[in-house]
């Protein structure tokens, strides 16, 4: 179907290349005291559009192009109809870095603007806002090209059909790549001389589009088992790089799911492999260049396969994930690295993410005084009228920082720039500690990147949930402060009537949210409730979940719609399983119930839980590394986790010491309740979650039940008995 698609718009299209793509993916990273991204007014811009009066700081940034912007919205699409003209449909982010080389070589130039002006009814869309319109129009433009990327530059029909697009384009014709301007006179051709062909493939590029986004149908010879698990931990054996970690070839993204799955069956098996795979790519990870040795926090991915030279954005998603994947490691193996590394992630969230209110932002940027990266790299100079001269040598052995520079890629690096990256392993020298705040210290009086400071739930709840096993697993009281405060934040300041909110920026918060804004808040409500006990958020968590399914739920085939009926001018309605930058909103929601399912017995919750895993089990049978986040959930499934009651009373030491127990340990697959027996709503509590029911202190002392499909074993009092009953070793 591909190659009658790309038939299709090479006859469409001719002077044009039809195959046309050009991988550009955004960049960032910077501390949080710099201003926001866009910090002009109406009347100070040159030109205004009709992006000056939103708050996403990526459209901000376009709100002064002679372009006549317009966001994604009714009055545009209208428009489109009434002047018969076809849309330019640009997505970008505000970290990306491409989009920002575009934005000047086209965006700003006034005789592209006049074409497109003229000719089209242009629409500027954020991503981050709009994952929905995102998701639609990329899929077109890889079924398109074969693959896809940011900025994404879509060509529609006023109906919203797509039919040509690209991803970055120059302002002049060069490898290959025609220029944008060359792109615009052939489309404006095209439109003119061949509508009725034009019309007739976008009508058959939708309908590949409605495949490629529909799930698989259900396969009725597979069935979920712990052979699904396999299956899939050896098709990363088969991707593994056992040099530098990681899964394929560069460019390397932090495969932060495809960790988890082989540290849960690494829990299971004693498989030492399975370790070794994912503790070589955590330790590549952070002793790259893709780790911020002196501020903290990852960078968005690795252009090379040593994990050297990042592209430099750095992305509130990625941190989160990161952290939690470096917590699971240092409950699994004990290695103080990743308890150093995860410490300082969730820190540098604090430093440099963090609102006032307590919610997150969403990102930062690479690029500072025009230049990617220019903030996080070092001349050895620098580092020397900084450190002095034994100092510096000091450091320079130890982050492999070299007179002539450590790396001869992006172009503009050369010239003696260094990326701190670990080179003496398992070495540390005492006073370093003392000697990277010094450089920190000079750093955050560089010109800062810009900060993207939108709001985004389900980015937040990734970020919670990290808090929350930031504070179980490291005993930090900050953290559970952190994680709290964020999850209150969203909960008061970004819903409707009780409906969540997709973003909030400038004090205002807008968009009606997706599937992963429930899934996500829904879980790390659980995971709020499992370090807190606080059952304000277990209860908050069971009506999300509930509104999720009302809203999302597909009736006729099973599974939860990506959107809600309230999005609105959208030509497919997906349903995606598997997983993109994020874990897909399936994956995430089908944890969460199975969860919830236990604490509040819900035969209902289990069976949407169970339908969701059948309608992607053709999926994770074909392609399980797309899939890894829906295997966290399958492993839920079909290895019954352990049902964890915990009955003492609040603040006792017999009660923090099994607590202490409990959290010291990696243990993937587990629900925990709590009861305090003294409180004053204790029988409200037990009644309310029925894992608590009939729990009692054991001779007056704090006592733990597990259980496993609802059948409980005898209670222990001791830590001793506690680690025997869940069965819990060391690694070796």
């Amino acid at each position: 179907m591909k190659k009658i698609i790309f038939a299709m718009m090479a006859a469409l299209f001719v002077g044009l290349p039809a195959l046309y793509f050009h991988m550009a993916s955004g960049v960032n990273g910077g501390p949080a005291e710099r201003a926001p991204m866009h910090t002009q007014t109406a009347t100070e811009l040159k030109h205004t559009n009709h992006l000056v009066n939103e708050t996403s700081p990526y459209l901000l940034q376009h709100a002064d192009n002679p372009v006549d912007w317009h966001p994604w919205g009714q009055a545009a699409l209208d428009k489109a109809k009434a002047e018969n003209k076809p849309i330019f449909l640009s997505i970008g982010y505000a970290a990306c870095h491409w989009c920002h080389v575009m934005e000047h070589e086209s965006f700003e130039d006034e005789e592209i603007a006049a074409i497109l002006n003229e000719h089209f009814i242009s629409i500027k869309v954020d991503r981050e806002e709009r994952p929905d319109v995102d998701s639609i129009y990329m899929s077109a433009v890889q079924a398109m090209t074969g693959s896809g990327g940011w900025p994404l530059n879509v060509f529609l029909t006023p109906e919203l059909k797509p039919f040509y697009g690209g991803t970055y384009f120059p302002p002049e014709s060069k490898y290959g790549m025609p220029s944008f301007k060359m792109v615009l006179m052939g489309l404006i051709d095209a439109w003119e001389s061949k509508r009725s062909d034009i019309e007739s493939n976008a009508e058959q590029l939708l309908a590949v589009m409605k495949q490629n986004l529909s799930s698989s149908p259900a396969d009725p010879a597979a069935s979920l088992s712990k052979e699904t698990l396999e299956r899939a931990t050896e098709d990363l054996r088969r991707a593994f790089d056992p040099i530098y970690g990681g899964f394929g070839p560069a460019p390397k993204f932090p495969p932060s799911s495809s960790i988890s799955v082989l540290m849960r069956q690494y829990a299971y098996t004693k498989d030492k492999p399975l370790l070794d795979m994912a503790t070589l790519t955590l330790d590549k990870m952070y002793q790259g260049g893709m780790y911020d040795h002196l501020g903290g926090g990852f960078h968005r991915y690795s252009t090379d396969e040593k994990w050297l030279v990042p592209h430099f954005e750095k992305m509130l998603y990625d941190n989160a994930l990161l952290s939690s994947a470096y917590l699971d490691a240092y409950q699994l193996t004990g290695n103080d690295e990743y308890k150093r590394v995860a410490k300082e992630t969730l820190d540098y969230v604090l430093r440099d993410m963090t609102d006032p209110g307590g919610a997150f932002y969403s990102s930062q940027d690479a690029d500072s005084e025009g230049e990617e990266g220019k903030f996080y790299v070092w001349e050895m100079d620098e580092v020397n009228s900084i450190l002095g001269e034994e100092n510096g040598k000091l450091f320079a052995e130890y982050y492999a920082l070299r007179e002539n520079g450590n790396f001869s890629s992006p172009e503009e690096y050369h010239g003696g720039k260094n990326i701190l990256h670990i080179a003496k392993s398992g070495e540390k020298f005492e006073q370093l500690d003392g000697l990277k705040k010094q450089l920190l210290d000079v750093r955050y009086k560089r010109v800062a990147p810009g900060l993207d400071d939108k709001i985004i739930t389900a980015w937040n709840a990734l970020m919670v949930s990290a808090f929350a096993r930031g504070y179980t697993v490291l005993q930090e009281a900050r953290y559970l402060e952190a994680a709290e405060k964020a999850a209150a934040f969203v909960l008061e300041n970004m819903t409707d009537d009780g409906r969540l909110l997709r973003t909030h920026r400038a004090g205002q918060s807008k968009l009606p949210a997706y599937l992963d804004d429930y899934a996500f808040m829904s879980a790390a409500l659980l995971d709020l409730y499992e370090a807190s006990f606080d059952e304000k958020w277990l209860m908050e968590a069971d009506r999300l979940t509930k509104e999720m399914l009302e809203l999302f739920w597909d009736d006729e085939a099973g599974g939860l719609f990506y959107t809600s009926d309230e999005h609105k001018n959208l030509i497919v309605r997906t349903k995606p399983g598997h997983d993109g930058a994020i874990p897909s909103g399936n994956s995430i929601a089908a944890h969460a119930l199975l969860r919830l399912a236990i604490l509040t017995d819900s035969k209902q919750f289990r069976q949407k839980a169970d339908k969701i895993l059948d309608t992607n089990l053709t999926g994770i049978s074909r392609a399980p590394r797309g899939y890894m986040n829906m295997l966290a959930a399958v492993d839920m499934a079909v290895n019954p986790p352990k049902e964890i009651a915990i009955v003492g009373k609040t603040g006792s030491e017999e009660l923090e010491l099994l607590l202490k127990t409990l959290h010291k340990h990696y243990l993937p697959n587990k629900v925990i309740a709590f009861l305090d027996p003294t409180g004053a709503n204790s029988s409200e509590v037990a009644e309310r979650i029925p894992l608590l029911r009939a729990k009692t202190l054991v001779s007056g002392k704090a006592a733990v039940y597990v259980c496993e499909n609802y059948a409980c074993k005898r209670p222990v009092t001791s830590v001793e008995d506690f680690e025997d009953l869940i069965e819990i070793k060391t690694a070796p």
